[in-house]
């Protein structure tokens, strides 16, 4: 039986239902639970973010157990959201699912080559480059569709914001994530560099900056700078094809395991780390990175 048949997915519909069915009765002005209907849209935000850290961590762990329940609360994440949205007659949980069906279906017109369901197993040959292409293309007239409904949806309440190739970044991503989507979406429009050796004369220019702004005692200007440091190692990241969340989660593991290592062999010699002289400190260190950690 392919994977792609109807049949396949009878197990997982019935388990939706019934998530979705538990959802609305937690919601039940009468007999539900008093924190379920407290929440909104808002409230939710932290619920959400912690949700998805939690999720990541799992799968970094590669503990495939928790990786189950996480995505559990993830998934109740949305589920929460659209009962939310559908007791305000916005939209259901339907609409979410009915929507992103239709986007992965226009955006992959070589697998689907009429934009049905239908057309399934009449694939296109498209290079790699080639599908990012269409995709961005597509993306690109999707965006233009919901600029048009928002602007019809918000008539008469003030100005639109001019149209930029930066749309469609969101401001609550994490800051290296945003930066590093933002400066992809300008090096698409032809402002980057085509070479690290500028990237790099770039950051140590803004580690300059900061310096002098912190010789100078100027904290604003200092916070400033270093801003602009973070953003211009995000920039050489991104030209290093190095996902910088990943990079830094990478080394936040590694002074972790190193810590944790000073910490067992001075625990070992009955000392403590408030014991030690920095210079003690940095020597351990040094041992530890010498362990392979």
């Amino acid at each position: 039986m392919s994977d792609t048949e109807p049949c396949k997915f009878a197990a997982d519909a019935t388990a939706m239902k019934k998530l979705l069915r538990v959802m609305a009765m937690l919601r039940d002005a009468e007999h539900g639970c008093p924190w379920d209907l407290e929440q909104t849209l808002d409230s939710l935000i932290p619920c959400t973010i912690e949700e998805v850290y939690e999720v990541v961590d799992a799968i970094e762990r590669k503990n495939m157990v928790d990786l189950e329940d996480e995505l559990g609360d993830l998934l109740f994440q949305v589920v929460f959201y659209s009962q939310l949205t559908r007791e305000t007659n916005t939209f259901s949980f339907a609409d979410i699912a009915e929507t992103v069906t239709e986007k992965l279906i226009r955006r992959h017109p070589h697998v689907f080559s009429t934009g049905t369901i239908e057309s399934f197993g009449e694939s296109i040959e498209l290079s790699p480059d080639q599908v990012v292409r269409n995709w961005e293309e597509i993306k690109h007239q999707e965006r233009e569709i919901k600029r048009a409904k928002q602007e019809a949806a918000d008539s008469g309440v003030g100005q639109p914001e001019y149209p930029s190739i930066l749309d469609g970044v969101p401001r609550a991503l994490p800051a290296l994530e945003r930066a590093r989507k933002l400066q992809k979406k300008a090096a698409r429009a032809g402002f980057d560099w085509t070479e690290t050796a500028p990237v790099i004369a770039k950051l140590r220019e803004e580690l300059n900056e900061f310096e002098e702004a912190l010789s100078e005692g100027d904290s604003d200007r200092a916070a400033s700078e270093l801003g602009d440091v973070f953003f211009s190692a995000v920039n050489l990241a991104r030209h290093q094809k190095t996902e910088p969340e990943t990079a830094l989660r990478q080394a936040n593991q590694k002074f972790e395991d190193r810590f944790r290592w000073i910490e067992a062999r001075l625990s070992a010699e009955t000392r403590s780390l408030e014991s030690c002289s920095l210079e003690e400190l940095d020597s351990l260190w040094a041992e530890a990175k010498t362990q392979g950690l």
